[in-house]
């Protein structure tokens, strides 16, 4: 290969929580390609590198100057706040990839929200769990509807990207009357909000509670399992460890 683009995964976008490899790629890198809010938040360490942006849903735009610029033979990296390759942009570099048969790609993986979120809470995810966005820009509501309805019946513990924002402010109850009609009420939930960086917020309360909390698109929410419960302030999930004999 002649050209390569590191695409980086950059968790909550606090130096401390990136692994030492994404620093090290960026370290590497000539031009580094973001979200306008994701080089804000590198301006600092990597403020000698070029640093190219583009407003949000522009993402096609933004992994094509990726590309250009690689072929102008500079090292090159695409940053995603958590991990390139859950809801980040690994999929879309792949498929204009294509494009550019003489550019490697390579993914540095993040941290990402469900990750770093579920530390803050205690362990809500200590079993079996999956991952839903609310967000119908790309993904129609009612499949959104059948993959909630589908993990509430198969007892998962849940976790919930992209829960509200200015044009979906009531995604959030609308999610919970679907696991509602399967769950109960006083099933434990958490909300991490700002995960990794100033003014960051945890609470505990239960799903019938969460279904009129406020929250926005920098929080993210978890909804635990049959087995999970608040012990010490703290979301705990059970693994299922047998209780030592006496």
């Amino acid at each position: 290969m002649e050209n390569r683009i590191y695409i980086v995964g950059m968790g909550p976008g606090r130096e401390e929580m990136m692994t030492r490899e994404a620093l090290a790629a960026l370290e590497q890198s000539d031009v580094i390609v973001g979200y306008t809010v994701y080089l804000d938040l590198l301006s600092g360490r990597f403020k000698g590198k070029e640093l190219l942006s583009t407003p949000m849903r522009q993402e096609e735009k933004r992994c094509r100057m990726c590309f250009e610029e690689a072929k102008k033979g500079k090292k090159t990296a695409l940053v995603c706040s958590g991990d390139a390759g859950i809801y980040g942009m690994a999929s879309l570099m792949y498929e204009i990839g294509k494009e550019y048969p003489q550019t490697e790609l390579v993914v540095i993986p993040g941290i990402t929200a469900a990750s770093s979120g579920a530390a803050l809470l205690g362990a809500p995810l200590n079993h079996d769990f999956c991952v839903i966005s609310l967000s119908d820009l790309l993904t129609p509501w009612e499949r959104i509807a059948r993959r909630l309805k589908a993990a509430a019946e198969g007892d998962f513990a849940i976790v919930l990207y992209n829960p509200s924002s200015r044009k979906r402010k009531g995604y959030l109850a609308r999610a919970c009357d679907i696991l509602l009609s399967a769950l109960e009420p006083g099933r434990p939930c958490g909300i991490v909000e700002n995960i990794g960086r100033e003014g960051t917020k945890t609470g505990i309360c239960t799903l019938q509670e969460l279904r009129d909390r406020e929250v926005n698109m920098f929080t993210t929410v978890f909804i635990g399992n049959s087995t999970t419960e608040a012990i010490g302030g703290k979301l705990i999930t059970k693994r299922g460890y047998p209780a030592e004999q006496a």
